[in-house]
């Protein structure tokens, strides 16, 4: 199968790619749009790109807001409480009926490529079982790493230490870790410090809710990219969230940033999560709660966004769009400047891909599999602008979503 008269980014013209056998063979410049012949997929002058990431989101607590009660304050605190009611209730197929149904929202977005946390704070690992199934159920549509996020804590929660050993022997693909909820500062460190260790010795990848609070002591970063560093994980590792680097004062910030650019770790902001639960203590001034992104990125650290939640105790909303999340998140972040607008798809393609250590596995290149989104606008700064949509996905060389183009009728 060719694509033709494609755009890519940040180079000029039209091009022609040839996929077969789910390899992408070539990638051709073009002198003129050409009239496709029978089998091709004509872009029309759209945006070819990988598949977009979804870096960072919960599938097992997805579509549950409001069962059994909302989440009236608004805080992460009392969607930590919704969720342990709703745990209590939650089945086996409920899991994979709501994960399969988000899946579904994701590649109507174009989206391939999706790392989710799943509760290991319950005996039974429950979610955990139901989301390895998921992950073989929908290998066609997307590809799963799991991460074993205990929610109620490593240190704090009884036996912590051994369901997150079970969970990667059951096939948990990243450690998690969630320092800022444990009951004391040294039991944070200590979690950090047993997760790191874990992650090493199994061969697995991090993924850490790391000081997802307001609180300006909150400081586990700096402890996490120690432990990074000094273990020279720093392609491994992800800290989520980080919110409360939006409250640190600037002189411990240039401390930290020297210590995170030796550790090389990675980070995933949720703009549309963060602004929402954060700055719930405040009266006036209040903080937008999300990381320094852009201070992040101009320091050439990596950087992405992710949805968090769709429609669960800590978020009531969400569709699955990540690039709704990606408009929000140069709005809150202060990076409306053009020069960040031509770029901004990074933060949901590139950026998120070496966040989950995706590796050859993803691109536009030859010898790469072939996935890949063919969008209705010509670059990032009108699909950004036009929040547009996936023409075609296309995976292994298949395509899974054709997109009609809208009509309207005016009267």
């Amino acid at each position: 199968m060719n694509i033709v008269n494609a755009r890519l980014r940040r180079r000029e013209g039209w091009f022609t790619l040839v996929l077969d056998d789910g390899i992408i063979k070539a990638i051709t410049p073009q002198s003129a749009m050409l009239a496709p012949h029978e089998g091709d997929l004509d872009a029309q002058g759209g945006l070819v790109i990988p598949p977009l990431v979804e870096p960072h989101i919960h599938l097992d607590a997805t579509l549950t807001a409001g069962e059994p009660a909302w989440n009236m304050s608004g805080t992460l605190f009392e969607g930590i409480e919704r969720w342990g009611q709703r745990k209590a209730t939650i089945t086996h197929e409920d899991t994979k009926r709501r994960a399969h149904a988000t899946i579904g929202m994701l590649r109507d977005h174009g989206i391939q490529h999706v790392r989710t946390h799943v509760d290991v704070t319950d005996p039974t690992l429950a979610a955990l079982k139901a989301m390895l199934e998921v992950k073989d159920e929908a290998r066609h549509l997307i590809d799963l790493q799991i991460v074993a996020f205990p929610q109620e804590g490593i240190e704090s929660f009884p036996q912590g230490r051994a369901l997150m050993e079970q969970a990667v022997e059951m096939g948990a693909d990243v450690v998690g870790g969630i320092p800022h909820f444990e009951n004391t500062r040294e039991q944070g460190v200590s979690s950090v410090k047993f997760l790191m260790e874990l992650a090493e010795r199994t061969g697995c990848l991090v993924d850490v809710h790391c000081d997802e609070t307001d609180d300006a002591q909150s400081r586990f970063l700096e402890v996490l990219a120690e432990e990074t560093r000094v273990r020279g994980m720093g392609a491994r590792v992800t800290a989520s969230h980080t919110v409360a680097m939006g409250s640190y004062d600037n002189a411990y910030c240039s401390k930290l940033f020297r210590l995170l650019k030796r550790a090389g770790l990675s980070f995933v902001s949720c703009p549309t999560e963060s602004i929402h639960l954060q700055g719930r203590f405040d009266t006036w001034p209040k903080r937008r709660g999300v990381t320094r992104v852009a201070e992040l990125d101009r320091a050439g650290l990596n950087v992405c966004f992710g949805q968090d939640s769709i429609k669960d105790p800590w978020y009531p909303l969400g569709n699955g769009n990540i690039l709704r999340v990606l408009d929000a998140g140069l709005h809150i972040c202060h990076m409306m400047g053009y020069d960040d607008l031509k770029r901004s798809l990074d933060f949901v393609t590139d950026n998120s891909a070496r966040a989950m250590n995706l590796g050859d596995n993803y691109g536009l290149c030859e010898g790469r599999p072939a996935n890949l989104v063919v969008l209705d606008a010509p670059d990032d700064y009108e699909v950004v602008r036009r929040q547009a949509k996936a023409r075609y996905s296309v995976r292994h060389g298949k395509v899974i979503l054709r997109r009609e183009p809208e009509t309207l009728h005016y009267v």
